[in-house]
Order: C-alpha cells, then sequence, then structure tokens
C-alpha cells in the first residue's frame, strides 16, 4: 500500500495521479495533500498505524484534534445551548408552555432534517409530560416550503398557543407577522442562511444569524433543536418540573434521529456533528425507536448500520412521503411508539419510494439532454427547466447532474409559469447566499438554503436573469481558474492488500461524509474477469490484480455510461486502473471486501 503525497493539491498544476489527466469519466485524478510529518507525528503519539496518520492528515488533522477526531465525545463537543442567541429565551417560553398545559404545535419540513427535527421535539415534549402535540407538515405542493400564514392561522383556530417551527421559517417575514397579530407565539429553530433583518418571533435559534458568534454553523436543523431539547430540559429541571411520578428523560435516546437527519442533510462531519453522528449510529444499532426499526426492516437492513445506510438506504425513504406521497409521513413514522403503525407508514413509503425512483428516472433523462447542451455553453453552472417535471424529485436530479458535471446545478419545474427549483453546489460554492441575493435584488420572490443546497421559486419570464445572475457569481467565486472536474485519492493498492484487517482499520475514520471523505484508493493495472449485471443500473465484476489476487467490485449506477460499459467489456476492456472505496461484505458469517468503483482510467 502506498499512501505518500506527491505534490500539494492546492498546486496550480499538480502533477496527475498515475498520469491519469483524463479518465473515462473525465476526472483529473489528484493525490490529497498530506504533511508528511504531521502523518508520523499524528501516528506516534496515538499509536494508530502510519496509513491511518496518513489518512487524519490528509483530511486536516492535527496532534491537537486527531485524537477526538478518532473518539468524538458529546462530553467533550457538545456545546453549552446557551452560548446561541435566543436560546435561553426559547427554552424559557417552551417550558412555561409545558408547565402551563398549552397546546404546542410543531411546523416541519418535509425532508428528513426537518421530519428528524420535528420526531424528536415531539417525543421530547411527550416524554416531559406537555400536553398532545399537533404535528404540521405543509403539502410541498399545494403549499410549498416553510410556515404559510393560513396554517399558522389554522392552528390558533385549533387551540395552539405556541408554534415550534423546525428546519425552516428563518426567512418566513409575512407569515411570522400574521402569527403575531394574531395572538400566536412563534419559536423558530432553523439552520438556513438568514438575513440581516429577522422576521418577528419569541426566538429565533438558529447558528446562521447573521448576529451568532456561537460558531458550529455546520449543524443541520436537527442539531439545532436537540440543543433546544437540551436547554428546555435544563429548564425544567431548575424549576423543579421533574420528581418521582415525572421523571427526567434519557436524551441520549433520541440520538439516532439526530444521526439520521445530520447525515442526509449532507452537512460537514466534523466537530459536534461528527460527535453527535457517531453516538447516534450507537443508539441506532439498539433499534429501539419503532419507526426506524420498521424503515430498516423494509430495506432490508440486517448488519449494524453506518452513515451509508442512513443516507442511501433510509433517508430517500422518509424523503419519499414529502416529495411523491403525503408530507408528513415522515414525522409520524419517527414520532410513533405503536409499532404496527410504523410498519404500516414504513410500507407505505416503501411503495412511494418505488414510485420515486421511476418519475426521477423519467425526469433525469430528460434533464440530462438539456444538460449536455447547457455545459457546453456554460462552464460555471448547469441550469435546466422544463414543463411537466415532478417537484418533489428535483432535488434528487439536481444531485444527480451535480455528480456528473461536478459543477453547481439548479433544476426547475415550470408550471403555469411559475418555476419551483432546487440547487446542489460544489467547488465550494455557497448557493444559499447566491439564491438569497437574487431575492433581495428583486429577481425571484421565495428563496434560502445553505451552502450545499437552496430551493426557490421563480418566474419563468426570469429564468434567463436568475441563471445569467447565478453564473456571473460563481464566476466571481473561481476568480477566472476554469472548474476541472477531480478525483481526490488517499493513495494506491494491491489487490492483496485489500484485506478485512486494512478495510476495518479504515473503519476507525468512520463515520464518512460531507467534511470527512471516504478513503479513495486505486489499483494499478488490474484486468475485469468477470462482469455482469446487478439488478437494472449496477455492473457488479471480479477484478485481478497484476499480483494474481482477486477482488469483487461493483458500480453502481453505471449501465448506461462510458465506465459501466467499459468493465462490462471484461477481459476485452484491457489492463485498467481503478478507483474507489473499500467495504467490508458479510456473508454467510464471513467477511470479504467489495470496492465500490467510483472510476476508472485505461492503462496507457
Amino acid at each position: 500500500m502506498n499512501l505518500a503525497a506527491t505534490r500539494p493539491a492546492e498546486t496550480e498544476d499538480p502533477t496527475p495521479f498515475w498520469g491519469v489527466a483524463r479518465s473515462v469519466t473525465g476526472k483529473f485524478w489528484r493525490q490529497r495533500a498530506t504533511d508528511e510529518r504531521m502523518a508520523l507525528a499524528i501516528s506516534q503519539r496515538l499509536q494508530v498505524p502510519e496509513p491511518v496518520g496518513r489518512l487524519l492528515a490528509a483530511r486536516g488533522q492535527t496532534l491537537d484534534t486527531a485524537e477526538s477526531f478518532l473518539t468524538p465525545r458529546l462530553r467533550d463537543l457538545l456545546p453549552d445551548p446557551s452560548r446561541f442567541r435566543d436560546m435561553d429565551a426559547a427554552a424559557q417560553r417552551i417550558g412555561a408552555a409545558i408547565e402551563n398545559g398549552e397546546k404546542i404545535a410543531i411546523f416541519g419540513d418535509y425532508d428528513v432534517d426537518g421530519a428528524t427535527s420535528a420526531a424528536l421535539l415531539s417525543r421530547f415534549l411527550r416524554a416531559v409530560g406537555a400536553p398532545p402535540v399537533r404535528l404540521y407538515v405543509p403539502d410541498r405542493g399545494a403549499e410549498g416550503y416553510g410556515p404559510n400564514a393560513p396554517a399558522l392561522l389554522k392552528l390558533k383556530s385549533e387551540g395552539a398557543r405556541l408554534v415550534i417551527t423546525v428546519d425552516c421559517g428563518v426567512t418566513a417575514f409575512a407569515p411570522l407577522q400574521a402569527a403575531k397579530e394574531a395572538g400566536l407565539d412563534v419559536v423558530v429553530v432553523d439552520h438556513h442562511v438568514a438575513e440581516p433583518h429577522l422576521p418577528m418571533a419569541s426566538a429565533i435559534v438558529n447558528p446562521n444569524r447573521l448576529d451568532e458568534t456561537a460558531g458550529h454553523g455546520q449543524m443541520a436543523a436537527i442539531g439545532v433543536a436537540f440543543l433546544v431539547a437540551v436547554a428546555v430540559n435544563r429548564t425544567l429541571r431548575a424549576r423543579g418540573w421533574y420528581n418521582a411520578t415525572r421523571p427526567e428523560p434519557d436524551m441520549m435516546q433520541w440520538l439516532d434521529l439526530v444521526a439520521l437527519g445530520t447525515v442526509c442533510d449532507v452537512v460537514p462531519l466534523t466537530g459536534v456533528n461528527r460527535a453527535l453522528v457517531a453516538q447516534g449510529l450507537k443508539v441506532l444499532a439498539q433499534r429501539r425507536n419503532p419507526g426506524l426499526r420498521a424503515l430498516s426492516e423494509t430495506a432490508g437492513i440486517k448488519e449494524r448500520p453506518s452513515a451509508y445506510h442512513l443516507g442511501f438506504l433510509l433517508g430517500p425513504r422518509i424523503n419519499a412521503g414529502g416529495r411523491v406521497g403525503r408530507s408528513d409521513l415522515g414525522a409520524r413514522l419517527l414520532s410513533t411508539d405503536d409499532f404496527s403503525e410504523a410498519m404500516a407508514l414504513a410500507q407505505e413509503l416503501e411503495a412511494h419510494n418505488a414510485e420515486r425512483r421511476d418519475i426521477e428516472a423519467k425526469v433525469l433523462e430528460e434533464a440530462c439532454r438539456l444538460a449536455d447542451a447547457e455545459a457546453a455553453k456554460r462552464p460555471h453552472l448547469i441550469f435546466v427547466a422544463a414543463e411537466g417535471w415532478h417537484g418533489g424529485v428535483i432535488g434528487i436530479v439536481a444531485g444527480r447532474l451535480r455528480e456528473r458535471y461536478e459543477r453547481p446545478v439548479c433544476v426547475v419545474a415550470l408550471e403555469n409559469g411559475v418555476g419551483k427549483g432546487s440547487g446542489r453546489s460544489a467547488n465550494g460554492f455557497h448557493l444559499g447566499n447566491a439564491v438569497i441575493a437574487a431575492r433581495e435584488s428583486g429577481i425571484i420572490a421565495k428563496g434560502g438554503g445553505h451552502a450545499m443546497a437552496a430551493g426557490f421559486e421563480v418566474a419563468a419570464d426570469k429564468l434567463d436573469q436568475l441563471k445569467d445572475f447565478i453564473d456571473a457569481r460563481i464566476g466571481d467565486h473561481l476568480a477566472g481558474v476554469p472548474p476541472r472536474a477531480v478525483l481526490d485519492l488517499d493513495g494506491s493498492l494491491q489487490a492483496r492488500g485489500a484485506a478485512p484487517a486494512f478495510a476495518q482499520m479504515l473503519d476507525r475514520l468512520a463515520p464518512y461524509g460531507s467534511g470527512n471523505a471516504e478513503p479513495r484508493f486505486a489499483l494499478a493495472n488490474v484486468r475485469v474477469v468477470f462482469a455482469d449485471l446487478a439488478g437494472e443500473k449496477h455492473v457488479r465484476c471480479v477484478l485481478e490484480g497484476s499480483d494474481g489476487a482477486r477482488l469483487k467490485a461493483i458500480a453502481f449506477r453505471t449501465v448506461e455510461n462510458d465506465l459501466g460499459r467499459l468493465l462490462l467489456q471484461g477481459r476485452n476492456a484491457g489492463p485498467l486502473h481503478v478507483a474507489g472505496h473499500l467495504r467490508l461484505d458479510s456473508w454467510q458469517g464471513q467477511e470479504r471486501v467489495q470496492m465500490t468503483i467510483e472510476d476508472v482510467a485505461r492503462v496507457e
């Protein structure tokens, strides 16, 4: 195994790894920059294998941070909730509502971050003896994203005295003004980028308020919701609320929800997020939440859960309710204590997820045709729009196009002269800020988001104006340097070196995700000795290295592209360099290693 660095990734024109300047997927292979002295120092101090030290150093870890990175502890990394602006005011208002028996409504969002946030606060309020909570999730098609005045006034008419918005609300100026005038108190729990002025509310807890000094802007809404629950719990304890018949709840029991929402919102898995996910995966493995247990069973998850299972198996199923089904299904599933109800909801979501995949495939096919033409005209941005696209899948399609073109993407579904758009970012560009700037400039009426994702509404006659506006901001961000699709590698391996012991060693760096890239390795000069289809879209194969060792591999969603077609040629493909991740594959009590192939290059 070779994990030594070549030259720093920041070099203006680095030498391509193994000379691969353009792979089969059009990527420039590059080795991650590594401070070799720091890598050695980390491995010596922490007494970990040198490859682990190199991987830590390549991810920006130092002697001061590496230990907490490997063993993230909440007691070390969880911030004091009171450091956040309005947190104490929020805790006092929610605590008073609990004590006074006021009816509380939770206004959620229809994605996983919103569903987990709503479920966590619903479970917490139930555990501390609050009256039954009213859960409200707006219909994506009819109401759109975030609080709206009719919904808030409806909750008021039903008797709600306090509404807690989760994963939304920080830019809902008019709806929150209407709630205030109607005498309805609102506490906003959000993480999306805020504006200089804030809406009227009893409290606005958001690490991305412009006047916030506590840091932790990388947290998902579920992480913020957890801190709110911790703050309210502390307030109730100070007020003497708990007693022998009403004991204080164990806050750690809900970390499975925190892990799920954090991973699925693709926020950086660093700092407190890393600790929340690491500990949450341990709670999830116990399968105490009936909804998560039912969802795991319908998804066929039998092994110990990882961030991969959250992001690619559980998350899409919860999202399916908001995309093509009923928006509140995910929050209801995660909130219930009735396993029979949970199983029925999970099966309904499973059906919606299958429907979502079919719809997504059709929209993606059409979007790819438009994107190919767009890519030739705009080197910085993919911006596609069409009538008839289902608004519930445009976010997924934007993510797929972002993976394909390695640049920011916006996908817009047009209907009756109005476009509902979803964007995904790349190249370190803050897409949420760009959308907010477009709204402030009068190009769009609604929009917001965070660094890696955004949503907006745009009039059909302003599509080109919005496209030019975002494109110009990306050009300024890149400072005239053309973007290049890059595949970063952690080193090279021989096929024989891809052994279970090595894969287990890599697991010390998990959980992986945004901000903590899963280690990626290249196998040199291998041949495909077997290849066939796995399902409808995937290619599975067996690779043989120059050392004679063989390794199972799979390339997801590649049947219809050049990578998959090359692998399916088998031995006729000739010698190849193959890049991807190593994963342990457990089968009938035995552990083997399988490579998930991300890219291939022909051996010159």
